[in-house]
C-alpha cells in the first residue's frame, strides 16, 4: 500500500466522520474515503471528460491500487476507530470508442479514480484482488473490524 495515498485517505475519512459526527451526538458514524494509486500518484475525481478519457487510456491493461479510509465513530462516547484497507484492481482493454462512451455516461467523473465496478464500468475491469466491497467504498471485514475495536459486535446491529 503506497504511505503518502493511504495517510491522505485516512485523514479525509477521519475529517468526514468527525464532521457528521460533531452533527449527530447521537450516532454511529462511518467516513470513508478513497483514492486510486497509479504507480503512487493518487488520483481522486478526474475534472473533465478529457481528463477521464486520458486516464482510462492509461490504464489500459495496467493495474492499480485502490485506497480507502474507513472510520468509525461511537459519537455517544467520542470513540473512534480508523482502518486503511487497500485492493488492486485489474482492468481490462476497452476499445477508445467504449472509453468515449463510458466517459459519456459521466458515472467516471463522480468516482475516485473513474470507474465502478457496479455500475457501468464493471464490464471494463477484468478482476479485483482483495475486497471488492472496498472499490465499491465500504469494505464490510473492516467496519466490522471497527466495530470490535469500539466494542460492539457487527450481530449487534442485525436488530
Amino acid at each position: 500500500m503506497e504511505g503518502d495515498t493511504a495517510s491522505v485517505v485516512e485523514q479525509l475519512a477521519l475529517r468526514k466522520a468527525r464532521t457528521v459526527a460533531a452533527l449527530r451526538p447521537d450516532a454511529l458514524v462511518v467516513g470513508c474515503d478513497s483514492l486510486l494509486d497509479v504507480d503512487g500518484e493518487a488520483w481522486g475525481k478526474a475534472a473533465s471528460a478529457a481528463e477521464a478519457v486520458q486516464r482510462w487510456r492509461l490504464l489500459r491493461g495496467r493495474s492499480a491500487t485502490l485506497v480507502t479510509g474507513h472510520c468509525l465513530i461511537d459519537a455517544l462516547s467520542a470513540a473512534e476507530a480508523a482502518e486503511v484497507v487497500a485492493t488492486t484492481v485489474r482492468f481490462g482493454r476497452p476499445s477508445d470508442a467504449e472509453i468515449d462512451a463510458y466517459v459519456a455516461t459521466g458515472e467516471p467523473l463522480a468516482v475516485a479514480g473513474g470507474f465502478t465496478i457496479e455500475g457501468r464500468g464493471a464490464p471494463f475491469v477484468d478482476g479485483v484482488d482483495g475486497d471488492p466491497g472496498n472499490v465499491i467504498g465500504l469494505s464490510i471485514p473492516a467496519l466490522r473490524r471497527l466495530l470490535a475495536q469500539l466494542g460492539i459486535a457487527i450481530t449487534d446491529l442485525w436488530g
